[in-house]
């Protein structure tokens, strides 16, 4: 089942003062940017987030599981998804925790 774009649009209004906020579609679902780095994904209308140690420190107990088949697991966020601050304040310390994305190679 893909993701609903209402919803995708919410998650983005949620995540607020950290920076550019996008979506784009990914093989029928959705990556989540912030500026330039992917710090997660919208599955079957879940939210995943990219599991880092300072996001497994504030999340305390997170709930871990592949967002699709073969993928790696990731933080499953679904009780406090509505919890703006929370929200954001888990993606910034996410997104601080990521290295930066690799330079694009030209093509010819």
């Amino acid at each position: 089942m893909a993701s609903d774009q209402n919803f995708v649009d919410f998650v983005i209004e949620q995540i607020q003062n950290i920076g550019t906020i996008s979506a784009k579609k990914m093989f029928g679902e959705y990556g989540i940017y912030c500026d330039s780095k992917l710090f997660g994904v919208i599955c079957d209308n879940k939210l995943f987030i990219k599991p880092t140690n300072k996001g497994r420190e504030f999340i305390g107990k997170p709930t871990e599981l592949p967002a699709y088949e073969g993928a790696k697991p990731s933080f499953l966020i679904e009780d406090k998804i509505e919890d703006s601050k929370w929200l954001s304040d888990l993606v910034s310390i996410t997104v601080d925790n990521l290295p930066e994305p690799k330079p694009k190679k030209k093509k010819k």
